[in-house]
């Protein structure tokens, strides 16, 4: 009797509870693919004009791979940097924060300083401010720039040292696209091409290309597990530098113009060659891409063009500060639509902290906000009632559709933005009260603000309102009477 107790649950037993376990690794399997943490690509263009591109409504310009990207991407129509000029735009996406909290209001250009506050390599990125990638590392996931870092030259400010596990690219802000040697030397130190810690080298053919063949390298080491990779081209800030296949390509344009061409065509080639890595390893349905500018276009400097927006590169009209925004994330996402609230590059750090798995309660320092649930329609509204800028005693407000632009040598503008994108018509004199209250508003939100560790010299402010009154549409001032 005992003998056939065992052969019973022997075998009608296991053979019910095989078929139990193999039910339940199978569901376990399922689950672990499930929540899989997605991976991360951030592509950030350098410099160029937010009319640029063909998603962007270009016929001059050939962006082919961007261009189906968007198709299958959500675009946003009204996404801003928190900063005209780069190297504050890219402490604060990094950050999360807006970076005049902790004192990055300038570019930090080693030469270019006024003598007051920090100067030369001390301008980095303050090292009690975590990063995206730190927030990403500690979630498990392979970090990763690639390119442009300028957030500080000395060794303490490293992308290694602030959540990076690799980084190829160099520590300045602008380096030639062309490998130095004898007969193209260097200028600047912080210029060089770096290989991880100290490890300096330099590059064969174009740097766009390498910066895209470095990255696909570090996607197949780390297809098995979830990386973030920021992929930082130096593409398209001068120097105006470029192949003559790429130059061939736009027989009917001239000078700056020519080479922007060409410099954007292989920025495009290099996004595409990133996207075809993913494909090919599968990991396309498990990985956000976004791609998206850190300001305005320079348009006195390479020929960029911001249309219909007024401005340029370092004000804070709206072609300083507005930017092309695709966001992918095949099955996950909508594609080929737009949304058409306004979103900042701050909000990259919540958004990607969220799908990792970042605890909401650990982010409410960060004033930017989770991006998905809107994208998902599961929240209504606008991610953001107000957005705030600041450059010396330069200003910007944008509260729901309204905004006021404060300036040191003029009256302060306000404009409504959803009926005048180009800021032709300067309505502050029609609405008082609403210049006096965004004003306050403005001021209010200063006086949590840290003083600026250092400052450009004071000449800069005199050229940068030359340039901004050079590419404003013409101003129209309306009177209510």
């Amino acid at each position: 009797m005992k003998i056939k107790v065992h052969k019973v649950f022997d075998n009608e037993w296991c053979s019910q509870s095989g078929k139990f376990l193999l039910l339940a690794f199978l569901l376990i399997g399922q689950c672990l693919i499930a929540q899989k943490k997605p991976n991360i690509v951030l592509i950030l263009s350098d410099d160029a004009g937010y009319a640029d591109f063909g998603f962007q409504g270009s016929k001059e310009f050939k962006t082919p791979r961007l261009d189906a990207l968007a198709k299958e991407s959500i675009q946003c129509t009204q996404a801003y940097v928190s900063a005209a000029v780069c190297g504050p735009s890219r402490a604060g996406f990094l950050t999360g924060m807006y970076q005049q909290r902790f004192g990055f209001e300038e570019n930090n250009v080693p030469g270019y300083m006024s003598a007051s506050g920090a100067t030369g390599d001390d301008m980095g990125l303050p090292l009690n401010q975590r990063t995206i990638a730190t927030e990403l590392h500690e979630q498990g996931y392979a970090t990763a720039i690639f390119g442009k870092w300028h957030m500080g030259n000395a060794d303490r400010f490293h992308p290694t040292k602030r959540g990076f596990d690799e980084f190829y690219g160099f520590r300045g802000g602008a380096r030639s696209f062309m490998p130095y040697d004898e007969n193209n030397p260097i200028d600047k130190d912080e210029n060089r091409l770096e290989r991880g810690f100290g490890n300096f080298l330099e590059h064969d053919g174009y740097l766009t290309d390498d910066l895209a063949d470095k990255t696909n390298q570090f996607i197949a080491q780390h297809k098995d597990r979830p990386f973030f990779v920021y992929l930082s081209f130096n593409a398209v800030h001068t120097p105006m530098q470029a192949n003559k296949t790429d130059l061939d390509q736009f027989p009917d344009l001239r000078g700056k113009r020519k080479t922007l061409a060409a410099m954007t065509l292989a920025m495009d080639r290099a996004c595409g060659k990133v996207v075809d890595q993913l494909e090919k390893l599968n990991l396309l349905e498990n990985t956000i891409i976004v791609f998206t500018n850190d300001n305005g276009g320079p348009s006195d400097s390479n020929s960029s063009l911001n249309k219909p927006l007024s401005g340029t590169k370092a004000n804070h009209l709206e072609g300083g500060i507005r930017v092309p925004f695709l966001i992918s994330w095949k099955g996950n996402l909508q594609k080929n639509i737009t949304f058409d609230h306004p979103i900042s590059l701050l909000d990259m750090y919540p958004t990607f902290s969220a799908v990792a798995g970042v605890e909401q309660h650990k982010l409410k320092h960060l004033d930017g906000v989770d991006l998905l649930p809107f994208f998902k329609n599961e929240k209504e509204g606008r991610p953001h009632e107000f957005l705030y800028w600041k450059k010396e005693n330069r200003g910007a407000i944008r509260e729901f559709d309204w905004k006021l632009i404060r300036y040191p040598d003029r009256p302060a503008e306000l404009y409504d933005i959803s009926k005048d994108i180009a800021e032709q018509y300067d309505l502050a004199l029609q609405y008082p009260d609403k210049v006096k209250a965004m004003y306050k508003k403005l001021f209010q939100w200063e006086l949590g603000l840290e003083r600026p560790k250092w400052q450009l010299q004071r000449k800069f402010e005199g050229k940068a309102a030359q340039r901004m009154d050079q590419y404003s549409a013409k101003k129209i001032t309306i009177n209510k009477e």
